[in-house]
């Protein structure tokens, strides 16, 4: 296990070729470090630096330098030249990401530049950072509670607008905050316990366990509202699977490449074209959807299209919501019916394509169905835009519907909530049964911990360990 003291470094850019590439180096040696490496065009000392101050030089290979046996070379002729101009950025404690000295190479972004500027840092005291490092020094330093520092993650990864918004909500502090309150409720209940426990010759429990009823109350109603929202925070996390389905030749294709605006699909007038599904991600109305076009054969004809069923019906069967797709120049047959029948119990939009054709289909048997029925032409591109705001509708306003604020989407916090929200039940239970006052104490400790598995105060090394590394290595 690595020491947290020591000095780390680590490329924070993607590879290949950019404007500028960044090498990142944090820790008490920083400084000293990168004062051996870095030649600045004014020939001030590194040391004599302010912080927040950026600053133009070289990074060059330091004279009478040994090879690293990490990179196992010896040193040509000509090494101790020039490595290349750079900005050097310095960000001193505490007023830093880590609150530790750092350090930022910016650094042209080619490959070669940024691995031969790391190479130099690490030969001269630095380690190489391990995935998510500077975040989690972050979180060890007090610079961010553990749900913050895994927001960091969230708007990293985001898709959409959303996504973004909800992850940079988290990142503020918002959920910690409120954890933060829901714990000081739940202190409060306690503190009002214990000196119950501690001094019973005041014959205060009447009116001490009627207040505690009254702090685990709100705590735990708060709990539920949060818990109530936590799916739907989920979805703007991490999107809702979409399928179209429908039979052969209906235009599942076209409004494909109608939704994702590009021919991804191939579409021709015959029948059965697709026979397998086809999976895209897309935003729609700011909500990252996955959408998949499923092969539309009901009586398969060989040993191929009978595994393209298959693979549609599993996609039919676990997808959030079903786009079920009628042909308007179709009177309703078999198929149809039979694909109504499956989605019955399934969210599902009837959609009539082919608008712009003389109508044959029967509306009013799907009348009663279907919430939403739409109509749309995909191959002329009409009325998509009714179909996504139905989407959005489904999301925002039906089954998952998302309020304003989604207040938490990790499913690591929501089952911390869940436990929290049982302990302050069987609190609240437990004070209305009479039973000792040690009991509804004990309950509201475990409620406690589960909040302070959140927000950090309570963690072990394996959970950091499991969280930060999902990030990358300069992060």
């Amino acid at each position: 296990m690595h020491n947290n003291k020591d000095t780390i470094a680590a490329i924070a850019t993607p590879p290949g070729e950019s404007g500028i590439g960044i090498v990142r180096i944090s820790g008490r040696g920083a400084l000293k470090i990168i004062g051996k490496v870095f030649k600045p065009k004014d020939s001030r000392k590194v040391s004599n630096f302010k912080t927040h101050t950026l600053h133009y030089g070289w990074i060059v290979v330091p004279p009478h330098s040994s090879p690293s046996p990490l990179w196992g070379e010896g040193r040509g002729e000509g090494e101790n030249e020039i490595i290349d101009e750079v900005l050097l950025t310095v960000m001193r404690a505490p007023k830093s990401y880590t609150r530790e000295d750092m350090v930022e190479i910016n650094c042209h972004g080619g490959i070669v530049a940024m691995r031969k500027a790391l190479k130099m840092v690490l030969e001269n005291g630095c380690r190489l950072a391990e995935p998510g490092e500077f975040t989690k020094r972050a979180f060890l330093n007090g610079r961010l509670y553990l749900a913050q520092a895994e927001a960091v993650l969230d708007v990293i990864r985001a898709k959409t607008d959303s996504a973004l918004k909800l992850g940079t909500e988290q990142l503020k502090g918002i959920l910690s905050s409120q954890i933060n309150n829901l714990r000081d409720g739940l202190l409060k209940a306690l503190a009002a316990l214990e000196a119950d426990i501690d001094f019973p010759e005041e014959q205060t429990a009447g009116v001490n366990l009627k207040q505690v009823k009254v702090y685990i109350n709100r705590v735990n109603s708060a709990l539920k509202n949060i818990l109530d929202y936590s799916s739907r925070g989920r979805i703007l996390r991490e999107g809702i699977h979409v399928v179209i389905c429908g039979k052969p030749n209906v235009g599942k294709s076209s409004l494909l490449n109608a939704l994702l605006k590009c021919e991804r699909s191939i579409v021709t007038p015959v029948a059965g074209t697709t026979r397998d599904t086809i999976e895209e991600a897309i935003d729609i109305k700011g909500i990252p959807v996955r959408i998949v076009d499923t092969a539309g054969i009901i009586e398969p004809r060989d040993l191929v299209e009978k595994k393209a069923v298959q693979r549609s019906r599993r996609f039919i069967d676990s997808a959030d919501l079903a786009i079920l797709l009628f042909d308007n120049s179709k009177i309703l047959d078999g198929q149809d019916k039979a694909l109504i029948e499956r989605l019955k119990k399934k969210p599902a939009i009837a959609v009539i394509n082919k608008i712009d054709l003389r109508q044959r289909i029967e509306k009013n048997k799907l009348k009663g169905k279907f919430k939403r029925i739409i109509q749309i032409s995909a191959k002329r591109i009409k009325n998509i835009d009714l179909l996504e705001d139905a989407i959005r509708d489904f999301v925002y306003g039906g089954e998952v519907s998302i309020p304003e604020y989604a207040v938490v989407s990790n499913i690591r916090h929501i089952e911390a909530l869940r436990h929290a929200q049982k302990f302050t039940e069987a609190a609240k239970r437990a004070i209305e049964d009479g039973l000792d006052t040690e009991l509804v104490s004990q309950d509201i400790k475990d409620a406690m911990g589960f909040l302070d598995d959140i927000s950090g105060r309570r963690f072990s090394e394996k959970l950091l360990d499991k969280i930060f590394s999902e990030f990358c290595i300069g992060k």
